[in-house]
Parts: structure tokens; C-alpha cells; sequence
């Protein structure tokens, strides 16, 4: 299927590692123009520069997010580079552990502005460009903003309400045909969930049990699954889907744990997905 994605400039936060990563590598492989705004300069120049030599179209904008003035500038540098903005995917972010109980009010407020303030502002000021291309929004969020975690308040409080927004947005914005989702992912292998998962002694055993609780194949969802619903929810394809929370989690939050014993292979059998 042609996502009729050709030329078409897509602003991804967070671009340069991870899920935004793979995003970034989607829209490539179907000519769009992915623009790599984050904060991780050695990770974004080279992905650039691996996209550059397979002959793709891009651009790595380092900015700090959590500054108004760096995202101001990120939107300036790509309507220079490209005079439009037709998708703008929000994507960077971390769970900080931002508890209530060990946490503060100065952290929590941190928090948001690493998780939550950036979406708002890149949103503001891609507008106008967005409301001439009539293009859309994609707001990656987490389920934890469903069903919580735990010791992580900043964060899920800055999840849940990438939701809110992006029902909001979908309202406010259908004047302009402009379209707003979400995209919920689970538990996906990125760098930082290897990084965290390893640090646990008894990080196999620790594996296999979240594997178990991933009701469909029971693995982990890939990375280029969430790039690939990103790409659809970015294309004409979803013309007339705007205002969605769109889960690609192998149905971990919807459907019931108990059923992991109908489908699940012996533990000596689970592998973690690489």
C-alpha cells in the first residue's frame, strides 16, 4: 500500500533514539522528509548521516526541548529547509520515577516539563504551518497513562494528559482539517527498557514473567510496529480518523491477564524478542 507519504515533511520529537528512531527510518523508507528534532547530538547526526548516504532526504535539529526559544527554533529551521510542516509526530519523553511518595513538587513540575509542556509548545508553534498543509498531529503517549505504575506521577500525569490533548486538539482543530491522534504503546524493546531490565540480577526470570503478561505471541511489540500505525495514522490512508487512541501493545492493556496460560509456551521457551 502507497502511503502517499512522498515529499511530505514530518517533524518527529525525540527522533533520534528509540521509538522516534524507527519512526524517523519509516518515514524515510517511504520518502517522506523526516526531521529529527532532540537533544542527543551524537545520535542525531549520525542517523542523519546514515539516512543521507542511502540517498533520503533529512534533517537533525538539536534542541532542548524543555526550552520555548529551542522549539521556536526548530519550527523556524524547517520551514527555511522546507517551507511546510505536514505532520507533526510528539514523541520525546521519559519516565523520570517521579514518585509521590519519594518525589517533590519541584521534581513533579520537572517532570512535566520534560513529558508534557514540550508537546504543547511544538503543537503551537507548528500550527500555522500545519493549518496550511492541513496536516496532522500524532501524540505518542504510554500505558501507563491507563492503567498506572507506580512510583511514576510526573510521567503518568504527563501521559494521561497527552490523551486529554489530544481529544482537545481534535476538537479544536477540525476547522482547519487537521488530525490529531494518539498512539499508545506497552512494554517495546528499546535501548532504555534493555538498559533498565538489565539491571535487575534477576533480569531473565524478570523478562519472562513480563512476557507472559503480552497476551498476543507473547513478545514484546517492535519498535517499527509503532513506527508502522505512526505512518498510517500520518498518511491519507486514515483520511477520516482523527481524535483515536490507537493501542499497538499485543492487546496488554485490554485484555484480561489471566489468559497468558491459554498461549504461553514453557518458560523455558520464552526468548526475549531482540
Amino acid at each position: 500500500m502507497d502511503l502517499e507519504l512522498n515529499g511530505k515533511v514530518m517533524l518527529v520529537t525525540g527522533g533520534e533514539g528509540g521509538i522516534g528512531e524507527a519512526i524517523v527510518k519509516g518515514i524515510a523508507a517511504e520518502n517522506g522528509i523526516p526531521i529529527i528534532v532532540g537533544r542527543a547530538q551524537k545520535n542525531g547526526e549520525y542517523l542523519q548521516k546514515c539516512l543521507r548516504n542511502k540517498g533520503h532526504d533529512c534533517l537533525f535539529i538539536q534542541t532542548e526541548l524543555t526550552e520555548l526559544a529551542q522549539c521556536q527554533r526548530a519550527v523556524d529551521i524547517t520551514l527555511e529547509h522546507y517551507g511546510k510542516i505536514d505532520v507533526l509526530i510528539n514523541n520525546a519523553g521519559f519516565n523520570d520515577k517521579v514518585g509521590l511518595e519519594e518525589g517533590n513538587v519541584t521534581d513533579f513540575v520537572h517532570s512535566l516539563e520534560s513529558n508534557l509542556v514540550h508537546y504543547f509548545n511544538m503543537a503551537k508553534l507548528a500550527l500555522p504551518a500545519l493549518k496550511q498543509s492541513k496536516g496532522n498531529i500524532i501524540n505518542i503517549s504510554s500505558k501507563t497513562a491507563l492503567t498506572g505504575q507506580g512510583g511514576t506521577s510526573g510521567y503518568v500525569a504527563s501521559k494521561s494528559a497527552q490523551l486529554g490533548l489530544t481529544r482537545e486538539w481534535a476538537v479544536e482543530l477540525l476547522k482547519y482539517d487537521i488530525r490529531v491522534n494518539a498512539v499508545i504503546p506497552a512494554e517495546v524493546l528499546t535501548p532504555h527498557y534493555e538498559k533498565w531490565i538489565s539491571s535487575f540480577n534477576n533480569s531473565q526470570e524478570r523478562m519472562q514473567e513480563i512476557l507472559q503478561n503480552i497476551p498476543f505471541q507473547n513478545r514484546m511489540t517492535k519498535r517499527s510496529e509503532i513506527a508502522d500505525m505512526v505512518l498510517f495514522l500520518s498518511s491519507n490512508r486514515s483520511s477520516h480518523v482523527t481524535g483515536q487512541f490507537v493501542h499497538v501493545d499485543g492487546g496488554y492493556v485490554h485484555l484480561d491477564r489471566s489468559i497468558h496460560s491459554l498461549n504461553a509456551p514453557p518458560k523455558s521457551e520464552v526468548v526475549p524478542t531482540k
